[in-house]
């Protein structure tokens, strides 16, 4: 069995666990430099405050009963390590899709006990980290993505819901699903669908997987095979667009070397980029993050990650290399046997919507169409001559930017000077 593990409005469970006095209030999170609004709790929905609205559009009378944040991506960052941690103690089988999504394999487990046991472990989450999440199960990740919708929409899963691919109940739900709300399939592959006469998901279940194949592409054969139960997509197959962009790998043995951690942090971002430009989207912070093997009980365990705010959105590799280096200078520990490294493009937006902050300098014309016909260039070469045919070299070390957030809460639990207080 496989779980999607999925936080719930992520970014406003982060503030409400520092400022109980969130719960229950229409609370919204924006974009870095105060923009957009990219988080938004259930309250702040009802009264009509969509996803990416700009701040300033948001109605007067309605903005007056909205608490509204500046994103706090250390926070963040920080507390989704914290529940991939207490993920980590039930399976040792754990892949970050997100920073708000983790898909788990049970293989192995009595499916018997699998609720009982994702109960457990939601409350888990919830006692040690304040982070409230909803477990979808199924042989597939297309379908535990189905069945995490389910444990959030439908109340009485208690936030865990099983869907057997050939139980009545999962044909009766897919048989009312859209294609448009399949993982996987965006807008232009759903209209064409629909004009193939796939219109829900139980269609495009049935539908001859090679002839989707033929007419749209490899990854909609596996999709029409994950709605059957069979776990067939990876990752990388599935890369979000806009909204985060992950790649991390575990090293082939456990390393001490800062220089392995470079040249994998490196390699890593190279590539995040590479698909960040695939999606043409820019990206305005990147995470970095180290694990050891926390089933190593010989060795001391260590998990860090940081956030690194850009300066302006990119998609140049060179300036996303220059940042996640910086990071890794702030959260690489001596001594120290990893495991795994990886990064994560965060807070990504469309070339199109680019929004930049009060203070920050736009890129002239000239400069932009440089770095962007070089970056064209390079991944045309890897593209056509295979991968790192071009690379990037080492870059020297910087110190992160710092950006104007006006109204960002405290940095709790990775700032000193920032630790929260309790008042007597």
């Amino acid at each position: 069995m496989i779980a999607l593990v999925d936080c719930n409005n992520f970014y406003v469970s982060c503030e409400r666990v520092f400022n109980p006095k969130l719960e229950g209030k229409p609370v919204g999170v924006m974009s870095n430099n105060d923009g957009c609004v990219v988080a938004r709790s259930a309250e702040i929905k009802q009264l009509g405050v969509a996803m990416g609205m700009p701040a300033h559009q948001i109605d007067p009378h309605v903005r007056h009963q909205c608490i509204l944040l500046s994103s706090n991506y250390a926070l963040y960052g920080d507390m989704s390590r914290r529940v991939t941690d207490v993920l980590s103690q039930h399976t040792p089988h754990v892949d970050v899709y997100s920073i708000d999504e983790s898909f788990l394999s049970f293989e192995g487990f009595d499916p018997e006990t699998l609720t009982e046991r994702c109960q457990t472990m939601r409350h888990q989450v919830r006692r040690d980290t304040g982070i409230p999440v909803s477990v979808g199960l199924s042989t597939s990740k297309t379908l535990a993505k189905i069945a995490n919708h389910r444990a959030k929409k439908e109340p009485h899963f208690n936030g865990v819901a099983i869907m057997e691919p050939d139980s009545d109940d999962t044909r009766a739900f897919l048989e009312q699903l859209p294609v448009t709300e399949i993982w996987g399939v965006a807008g232009r592959s759903a209209v064409r669908l629909q004009t193939l006469g796939i219109e829900t998901a139980w269609q495009l279940r049935n539908a001859a997987p090679k002839h989707l194949r033929k007419h749209f592409s490899v990854v909609m054969e596996r999709i029409v095979y994950e709605l059957r139960g069979q776990d067939c997509i990876s990752l990388d197959d599935m890369a979000q667009p806009k909204k985060q962009i992950m790649v991390s790998r575990s090293f082939g043995r456990l390393t001490n070397n800062k220089a392995d951690l470079h040249e994998a942090i490196r390699v890593h971002t190279s590539r995040a980029g590479e698909k960040l430009r695939k999606q043409q989207g820019l990206a305005q912070a990147i995470m970095v993050f180290v694990r050891t093997n926390r089933f190593r009980q010989d060795l001391p365990s260590y998990s860090k990650s940081l956030v690194i705010p850009l300066s302006h959105p990119t998609d140049d590799s060179r300036e996303l290399v220059r940042a996640a280096m910086a990071g890794l200078e702030s959260i690489f520990k001596p001594g120290i046997m990893y495991q795994k490294c990886g990064v994560m493009l965060m807070d990504l937006c469309d070339h199109d919507n680019e929004q930049l902050g009060l203070l920050a300098e736009p890129l002239s014309d000239e400069k932009r169409e440089r770095n962007e016909k070089l970056m064209a260039t390079m991944d045309k070469l890897n593209r056509e001559h295979g991968k790192n045919t071009v690379r990037l070299g080492m870059p020297r070390k910087v110190n992160a930017w710092e950006l104007r957030c006006e109204h960002r809460t405290p940095r709790y639990t990775t700032k000193w000077e920032e630790l929260a207080v309790a008042k007597a």
